[in-house]
């Protein structure tokens, strides 16, 4: 591997530690929002964010839209539903009869998921440094939030989360080589505004329920949730995916309670003590671990995949295959959007 594929892959896992530690400071936001409607909410964010994005797309515009078909638009109606909107929906079920350690735990293990199920759709075996890797974040996200109390309700609820989270990571990838990540972005929050509203007319009535001015707190928190987690969070994430694929990406993954764990004494949350500390090293450990910064080289096998520079990882592309022509993307800065 060279020095250029090497620093692209160093800014991919930076932009995947940077989405996963905004997303862990949104857990935090969300607290200030347990009064306001949840699914409102969410269509508010996701339309915001989605007349934010689509701006940004770059010279070819929506165009790469068009060349989805069904079978995309499919995916990322599956993203937005399942991974997005879904997600956050079954976050909040949990909490309501479990502690929110709970749901932690169990998107605490979705790095193990996506190391197993990717290389098994792929038809390969898992990589051995990623799984290790992905086992020891799993354990450092658990030793930061703990066990909390829980029931039946809550850890379905919790399980479904962790599905969402599997989902968002994974249903992106037919998608996101065609259109790039800032209009995949743009798409599935829209997509998602669509959705969220939907449900939050079913769920809360069609009088108004829904909707409501958030105060002073709320409005802070949805403003954070929009521009900082939806805006900069997705962009930073589905870049670095495609830089290092989802099996490293989803690594980082576990930064989410740590910085969750970090952020919550902002807001009279939770403490950040030892058992905080000595799980931030486990994650710390897990993602070096995972991603060959231990000696272990990022270099492209058969039996692992890795992100050539300017050809994103993409399921049934082999690691030895030759990168494809570049071309310039939805995002307009250049073959990847820089």
């Amino acid at each position: 591997m060279d020095h250029s594929d090497s620093a692209h892959q160093r800014r991919g896992a930076l932009l995947a530690a940077l989405a996963c530690t905004l997303l862990g400071a949104s857990f935090t936001a969300n607290s200030v929002l347990n009064d306001f409607p949840h699914a409102g909410g969410q269509a508010i964010r996701y339309g915001l964010a989605s007349l934010l994005l689509f701006p940004l797309v770059g010279r070819r515009g929506l165009a790469p839209l068009r060349t989805l078909g069904w079978r995309g638009w499919g995916w990322l109606a599956g993203l937005a539903g399942v991974g997005m909107v879904g997600f956050n929906l079954a976050v909040l079920a949990a909490e309501r009869t479990s502690e929110p350690a709970v749901p932690g735990v169990f998107v605490g293990c979705a790095p193990v998921v996506v190391a197993v199920l990717v290389p098994a759709l792929d038809g390969r075996r898992p990589a051995r440094a990623v799984l290790c890797g992905a086992l020891l974040v799993a354990a450092g996200a658990f030793t930061v939030q703990g066990w909390g109390r829980a029931d039946l309700p809550g850890i379905a609820w919790s399980a479904a989360a962790l599905g969402g989270e599997v989902v968002f990571a994974l249903a992106a990838l037919p998608v996101l080589r065609t259109v790039g990540p800032v209009l995949l972005s743009a798409a599935a929050s829209a997509v998602g505004a669509v959705e969220a509203l939907v449900l939050a007319v079913l769920m809360d009535g069609r009088g108004g329920g829904w909707l409501q001015m958030p105060d002073a707190g709320e409005g802070a928190a949805l403003l954070w949730q929009t521009l900082v987690f939806t805006v900069i969070g997705f962009v930073c994430w589905y870049r670095g995916m495609q830089r290092i694929g989802p099996e490293r990406a989803t690594l980082f993954s576990a930064l989410i309670p740590v910085a969750a764990a970090i952020t919550a004494p902002a807001v009279g949350a939770g403490c950040y003590g030892p058992a905080q500390a000595a799980g931030s090293l486990l994650v710390c450990t897990g993602v070096a671990v995972g991603s060959g910064a231990l000696g272990t080289r990022l270099r492209g096998r058969r039996g692992e995949r890795v992100v050539a520079s300017g050809a994103p990882w993409a399921p049934g592309v082999a690691a030895d295959a030759p990168a494809p022509a570049r071309r310039g993307t939805a995002d307009g800065a250049g073959p990847r959007g820089g």
